[in-house]
Protein backbone atom coordinates (compact mmCIF):
# COMPACT_ATOMS: atom_id res chain seq x y z
CA UNK A 1 0.00 0.00 0.00
CA UNK A 2 1.36 3.73 -0.92
CA UNK A 3 0.66 6.07 2.14
CA UNK A 4 0.98 9.91 1.48
CA UNK A 5 3.20 11.63 4.14
CA UNK A 6 2.22 15.43 4.36
CA UNK A 7 3.65 18.33 6.34
CA UNK A 8 6.95 17.26 6.92
CA UNK A 9 9.29 19.70 8.23
CA UNK A 10 12.11 20.55 5.37
CA UNK A 11 14.87 19.29 7.10
CA UNK A 12 13.60 16.08 6.95
CA UNK A 13 15.49 13.97 3.85
CA UNK A 14 14.68 10.76 2.29
CA UNK A 15 16.81 8.55 5.14
CA UNK A 16 15.01 11.10 7.78
CA UNK A 17 11.82 9.70 6.43
CA UNK A 18 12.64 5.80 6.02
CA UNK A 19 13.85 6.20 9.93
CA UNK A 20 10.01 7.43 10.43
CA UNK A 21 8.36 4.43 9.10
CA UNK A 22 11.36 1.87 9.53
CA UNK A 23 9.00 -0.03 12.51
CA UNK A 24 6.28 -0.45 9.42
CA UNK A 25 9.12 -2.19 7.11
CA UNK A 26 9.26 0.03 4.42
CA UNK A 27 10.24 -0.90 1.14
CA UNK A 28 10.68 2.18 -0.72
CA UNK A 29 10.58 6.44 0.38
CA UNK A 30 10.42 8.95 -2.00
CA UNK A 31 10.65 12.76 -1.02
CA UNK A 32 9.10 14.89 -3.34
CA UNK A 33 11.62 17.81 -3.90
CA UNK A 34 12.02 21.23 -5.73
CA UNK A 35 13.41 20.68 -9.16
CA UNK A 36 15.24 24.26 -8.67
CA UNK A 37 16.48 24.07 -5.24
CA UNK A 38 16.15 20.99 -4.62
CA UNK A 39 14.98 21.46 -1.08
CA UNK A 40 11.79 19.06 0.06
CA UNK A 41 8.49 20.59 -0.72
CA UNK A 42 7.02 19.08 2.60
CA UNK A 43 5.99 15.73 1.39
CA UNK A 44 6.35 12.27 0.05
CA UNK A 45 5.32 9.01 -0.07
CA UNK A 46 5.99 5.60 1.63
CA UNK A 47 5.56 1.96 0.15
CA UNK A 48 4.77 -0.53 2.90
CA UNK A 49 4.38 -4.13 0.92
CA UNK A 50 2.02 -5.55 4.40
CA UNK A 51 -1.64 -4.10 4.37
CA UNK A 52 -2.40 -4.61 8.07
CA UNK A 53 1.58 -2.88 8.20
CA UNK A 54 0.11 0.00 6.18
CA UNK A 55 -2.84 0.45 8.19
CA UNK A 56 -0.89 0.51 11.54
CA UNK A 57 1.42 2.76 9.91
CA UNK A 58 -1.98 5.30 9.58
CA UNK A 59 -3.05 4.90 13.03
CA UNK A 60 0.15 5.04 14.65
CA UNK A 61 1.97 7.78 12.71
CA UNK A 62 -0.89 10.17 11.82
CA UNK A 63 -0.83 13.51 13.71
CA UNK A 64 2.55 12.72 15.19
CA UNK A 65 4.80 15.52 15.90
CA UNK A 66 8.27 15.38 14.11
CA UNK A 67 10.28 18.46 14.43
CA UNK A 68 7.57 20.43 15.73
CA UNK A 69 5.50 19.81 12.65
CA UNK A 70 2.52 17.36 13.48
CA UNK A 71 2.38 14.94 10.16
CA UNK A 72 -0.14 14.15 8.32
CA UNK A 73 -0.62 9.93 6.77
CA UNK A 74 -3.31 8.57 4.70
CA UNK A 75 -3.08 6.19 2.13
CA UNK A 76 -2.38 7.87 -1.34
CA UNK A 77 -4.70 8.20 -3.94
CA UNK A 78 -3.78 7.93 -7.88
CA UNK A 79 -3.64 10.98 -9.94
CA UNK A 80 -6.48 11.04 -12.12
CA UNK A 81 -6.11 13.29 -15.25
CA UNK A 82 -9.41 13.25 -16.30
CA UNK A 83 -10.79 14.83 -12.78
CA UNK A 84 -11.88 18.17 -13.74
CA UNK A 85 -9.55 20.68 -12.48
CA UNK A 86 -10.21 23.87 -10.22
CA UNK A 87 -12.13 26.80 -11.63
CA UNK A 88 -9.76 29.39 -12.94
CA UNK A 89 -10.45 32.64 -11.56
CA UNK A 90 -10.22 35.73 -13.89
CA UNK A 91 -8.58 38.88 -12.54
CA UNK A 92 -9.48 41.03 -15.78
CA UNK A 93 -13.18 40.69 -15.30
CA UNK A 94 -14.70 44.37 -14.58
CA UNK A 95 -16.88 44.45 -11.71
CA UNK A 96 -20.90 45.93 -12.31
CA UNK A 97 -22.46 47.31 -9.14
Amino acid sequence: MKLYVGNLPFSVDEEGLKNLFKDFNAEEVTLIKDKFSGRSKGFGFVTIADDAAAKKAISEMDEKEVDGRNIKVNEAKPFDPDKSPRPKRNFNQRRRF
